[in-house]
C-alpha cells in the first residue's frame, strides 16, 4: 500500500515503520495519523514478529503535532482528532509482536505518545522527551496523560505534564520512561539486537505477556482515554489555547490569560 507521509519495510519476520517527512520535523497530522493506522493493519496482517518504529533523519523522532494544522479544528473536531490518534497507538500497544521506539532524536508531544505505545523504547543520546501541551493551552490527546503516570509515577508525570519540561535521554533512562541509550549511530542495531533476543522466545507466550502486562492498566484505563479526549477537546474552547498555539507560530512567548 503506497503511503505519502511514511515509509515500510520489512527483511524476513521484522517490519520497519519509518515516519517521513522531516521538512516538519515528523510532525504528526490528520495525513500521518491515516497512514500510520493503515500500516499498523498492514504490518499486523503480514505477522510478523516484531516492530521497529522510527522518524526520517537524526534531528527528530517526531517533534509533535502539525500545529498549523489545528486552526481548522473546534472542540468536536479535536474530541475525534484525539480518538483517532488514540485508537492508533491503542493499536501499537496492543500489537501481539513486540513493537521497539528506536527514538532518534525530538519525541515530544504526540511524539513522545507514540513512543510511549510502543513496547519498548531505545533512544538516541541526543534524543529528548516532553509534553509541553500546557504552552499551547492544550492537554495531550493521544493517551499522554495516561501512559507517561505508568512510566514515571503519579509525582514525576505531574511534574513534567504541568511544565512542559523537556528532558534528556539519560534522565528518561533513569525515570523508566526508556530502556537504554546508545549512540545515534548504534540506535537501529540495538534494536535489532532486542528484537533479535526477545523474538528467540515463543511467540505465543511473548503476545500473551503484551496482553497480560495491557490488562493490568486497561481495566481502569479505557474511560480515562475517553476522559482525556473530552478535555483535549475542551481546551479548542478557551483563549488560551487561541494564545498559546498563535503564539507557536508567531515564534513568541504566549501571554496566557485563564480563560
Amino acid at each position: 500500500m503506497p503511503y505519502q507521509t511514511i515509509s515500510l519495510e520489512f527483511n524476513d519476520s521484522i517490519a520497519t515503520l519509518m515516519i517521513n517527512h522531516p521538512d516538519k520535523l515528523n510532525a504528526l497530522n490528520k495525513q500521518v495519523i491515516e497512514d500510520l493506522s493503515n500500516a499498523i493493519e498492514e504490518v499486523r496482517a503480514k505477522n510478523v514478529r516484531g516492530l521497529i518504529i522510527t522518524g526520517a533523519g537524526e534531528k527528530a523522532f517526531v517533534a509533535g503535532a502539525d500545529i498549523s494544522e489545528f486552526s481548522q479544528y473546534d472542540a468536536k473536531g479535536a474530541i475525534q482528532l484525539a480518538e483517532k490518534g488514540q485508537a492508533a497507538f491503542r493499536a501499537l500497544e496492543t500489537f501481539p509482536a513486540p513493537v521497539i521506539a528506536a527514538v532518534n532524536g525530538f519525541a515530544l508531544g504526540g511524539g513522545c505518545e507514540l513512543a510511549m505505545a510502543c513496547h519498548l523504547r531505545i533512544a538516541s543520546e541526543n534524543a529528548r522527551f516532553g509534553q509541553p501541551e500546557v504552552k499551547l493551552g492544550l492537554i495531550p490527546g493521544y493517551g499522554g496523560t495516561q501512559r507517561l503516570i505508568q512510566y514515571v509515577g503519579k509525582t514525576k508525570a505531574l511534574e513534567l505534564l504541568m511544565s512542559g519540561d523537556m528532558i534528556k535521554a539519560d534522565e528518561a533512562k533513569q525515570l523508566g520512561l526508556v530502556n537504554d541509550v546508545v549512540p545515534q549511530s548504534e540506535l537501529m542495531t540495538a534494536c535489532e539486537t532486542m528484537l533479535s533476543k526477545i523474538t528467540s522466545n515463543s511467540p505465543v507466550a511473548i503476545s500473551h505477556v503484551i496482553t497480560s502486562v495491557n490488562n493490568y492498566f486497561s481495566a481502569k484505563g479505557d474511560q480515562a482515554f475517553v476522559e482525556e479526549a473530552q478535555l483535549f477537546g475542551e481546551c479548542f474552547k478557551s483563549e488560551d489555547y487561541i494564545e498559546g498555539t498563535t503564539a507557536f507560530l508567531e515564534k513568541r512567548k504566549p501571554d496566557f490569560k485563564g480563560r
